[in-house]
């Protein structure tokens, strides 16, 4: 199995867990933690679908002539989607972690059930 499949692997297998926490669990960090697993699984795809084996950078010179580049060059927009990617999910997941301290000094519990009767 090359890197490239085990990383698209791993990233499916993280997102089936992350969805998995978040349906099956009642607790608010849990379905946090699932949310992040999630999100760090289809950066893995997001990863791995832009490898290529011995792969070069995407800069067309003596070291990469024009007609080598679609089978040998690195595509860089699936790392720049990844990297601001993880950069969004982190602010969504202080977001999240923010509103759940919120939530645990009103209730004073993380489970949801306590909080069905809320009113929006």
């Amino acid at each position: 199995m090359t890197i490239s499949g085990m990383a698209l692997s791993t990233g499916l297998i993280l997102i089936l867990i992350g969805i998995w926490g978040m349906l099956t669990h009642r607790d608010i960090l849990r379905i946090i933690i699932g949310f992040v697993l999630m999100g760090t699984g289809s950066h893995l795809v997001i990863i791995a679908i832009g490898y290529v084996s011995n792969g070069t950078a995407p800069i067309i010179d003596e070291g990469l002539n024009l007609a080598d580049a679609p089978t040998h060059a690195v595509d860089p927009i699936p790392s720049a989607l990844a990297v601001t990617a993880i950069v969004i999910g982190l602010a969504v997941t202080a977001a999240m972690l923010a509103y759940a301290i919120r939530l645990c000094q009103a209730k004073k519990t993380l489970s949801i059930d306590a909080f069905t009767e809320s009113k929006w």
